[in-house]
């Protein structure tokens, strides 16, 4: 079987007072540096409300398992340094079926 695209996406849950920081936080560092790790191919920042979902895209699972493997503890550590209460995450694995 090919290689199949895979989305990493975190959404974040975020009270009020948090989400002009974490907007900041996430496009001038966080998504910057997720990307210079160079495992995924591209990133989108997406709001609904006070929920923010970032939808990273690898070229397949082993180039995600690079990133959860090597990259991933170190960059939610800093995460957590910069936001220790008031966000929530939730993480999911897509693996792309059929493109239209």
């Amino acid at each position: 079987m090919a290689a199949r695209m895979i989305t990493y996406e975190v959404t974040v849950e975020v009270d009020k007072a948090n989400l002009a920081r974490l907007d900041a936080y996430m496009t001038d560092k966080h998504i910057p540096e997720v990307m210079a790790t160079g495992y995924f191919l591209a990133a989108n920042y997406s709001q609904d409300g006070g929920r923010r979902r970032t939808l990273y895209e690898a070229a397949d699972q082993e180039s995600l398992d690079g990133y959860l493997d090597t990259e991933a503890e170190r960059l939610r550590q800093d995460f957590a340094v910069h936001f220790p209460s008031g966000v929530t995450a939730t993480r999911e694995i897509w693996c792309l079926l059929a493109s239209f």
